[in-house]
């Protein structure tokens, strides 16, 4: 992966990132045309945002349900300590988990907090009691179950 480095955005590259991110499948003459440039300046500009590192990567964007794994979990982790070496141990467990989708470090009263998928409850708690449960410092854990979905985007907002 790119190493980011600090460059400024133009209008026209703030364009080119939202066409991309609405639809990474475009092509570059589509975009291109959508931004107002030609196929090789396009191109050159895409290829900048890459190697510095604004452009992290390429993905599909998967339907959970679709492949059945309906159900998300929010959970909520406070860990007995917060020294450095027990937070990065914490991250390095759950960073092996492919049911983990986010983890993030948090403010607050909790630790971190997580959004986990699964295809029903029995594989949520297989999830709970064979890995969450079992990793050292784990001080308490609050599942939230997500009734639906109201909103998910993965285009920010530049």
């Amino acid at each position: 992966m790119a190493e980011t480095s600090k460059i400024e955005l133009t209008t026209i590259d703030r364009k080119i990132l939202r066409a991309l991110q609405e639809d990474g499948r475009m092509t570059v003459q589509a975009i291109a045309d959508r931004v107002g440039l030609s196929a090789s300046p396009c191109l050159r500009r895409i290829r900048q945002m890459e190697t510095a590192g604004i452009i992290a990567g390429y993905s599909a964007t998967v339907d959970q349900k679709a492949v059945g794994l309906p159900v998300s979990v929010f959970i909520s982790i406070k860990l007995e300590r917060q020294r450095a070496h027990e937070l990065d141990a914490f991250g390095a467990a759950i960073s092996r988990w492919p049911e983990v989708m986010e983890c993030y470090l948090m403010t607050g009263q909790f630790d971190f907090l997580l959004r986990v998928v699964c295809a029903d409850l029995e594989a949520y708690e297989h999830f709970l009691r064979e890995k969450l449960t079992q990793v050292e410092g784990v001080a308490s854990i609050e599942s939230s179950f997500s009734l639906g979905q109201v909103k998910y985007s993965r285009v920010l907002p530049l």
